[in-house]
């Protein structure tokens, strides 16, 4: 074992901490990862853990949906500039103006938010369960926030409800194009395509299906067929090649999060050692974001 995971390892004991790990997360930081998963697979790990502290490799959004879900707990976040751009899309004060444009409309904001914008919503949701918790809703109209192609994946399903959209987006994929997936199937002609729902419009058209990240675990561990095009963050390949290993994955050339691949092992092994960076929420914002959060995670369970 290379003697930084060994470290890394040690001190997890030492300081009753687990680590949990996005998808996207480099693969030596998947590799120390008590548990591997999406943004929704990892709030469920937080909100089980008895573990006393709770080190989230991912981005800033995900670090404080764990301490809103465990506000006793240390939560540490090993490198400050693993920032999700799309929850930095949103700030409090313009959500508020369309709230009061749309009256009485719910507000349904992706877990990509930071923890203030999350106090303002009514409930969250993730890629995985954007779909049915909209359809949950009573209400006609829904203001969701703050990713557009995630908004307008859910319109596909959900017809009788209007959608009040965000012009939010995910960079990473946003950059996966039709013309990639055109190349990778011409070079692949058997390969079946598999996207996130935060990929624009005519990519989820040309692609197969689009899936969470779990999702498209789910679906390649099952599938009968043997090739899949990836359409997210390469990293999740790493994951994914160890959980199908009879399967042969292609990933998009341009699909790389550089804010989730800030986190190294040298960054993990640190915030154990100096227990850096502690997430701090102020009490008010904690009571009022762990209501929708806890919605969710009730919804799912229904």
């Amino acid at each position: 074992m290379d003697p930084l995971q060994a470290d890394i390892l040690r001190l997890k004991k030492e300081k009753d901490a687990i680590i949990l790990g996005h998808n996207y997360q480099r693969k030596e930081v998947q590799e120390v990862s008590d548990f591997l998963g999406d943004s929704y697979g990892l709030s469920i790990q937080a909100s089980k853990t008895t573990a006393k502290v709770i080190v989230f490799c991912g981005v800033d959004f995900m670090a404080e949906s764990a301490k809103i879900l465990n506000p006793e707990k240390t939560v540490l976040h090993p490198n400050l500039n693993s920032r999700c751009p799309m929850a930095a899309m949103v700030d409090v004060e313009s959500l508020r103006e369309l709230k009061a444009e749309h009256p009485g409309a719910p507000v349904v904001s992706y877990v990509n938010t930071s923890a203030e914008v999350k106090a303002e919503s009514d409930i969250c949701c993730t890629s995985a369960n954007a779909v049915k918790i909209v359809q949950s809703l009573p209400d006609k109209k829904v203001i969701f926030v703050p990713d557009t192609n995630l908004g307008l994946y859910v319109q596909r399903f959900v017809k009788d409800k209007q959608i009040i959209l965000w012009p939010g987006y995910c960079p990473t994929h946003v950059d996966i194009k039709v013309s990639n997936l055109k190349e990778l199937k011409r070079q692949h002609p058997d390969a079946e395509i598999l996207v996130h729902p935060e990929c624009t419009p005519d990519v989820i058209d040309f692609a197969d299906h689009a899936y969470s990240t779990e999702g498209i675990i789910k679906h390649v561990v099952a599938s009968p067929k043997k090739e899949f095009i990836i359409g997210t963050e390469a990293n999740m390949l790493h994951r994914l090649r160890k959980e199908a290993p009879g399967k042969t994955l292609y990933e998009v050339p341009t699909a790389t999060c550089p804010n989730m691949r800030e986190i190294t092992l040298e960054n993990v092994r640190d915030s154990l050692v100096k227990m850096q960076y502690r997430i701090e929420i102020p009490a008010d914002i904690i009571k009022r974001a762990r209501v929708p959060l806890q919605r969710m995670l009730e919804a799912g369970k229904q």
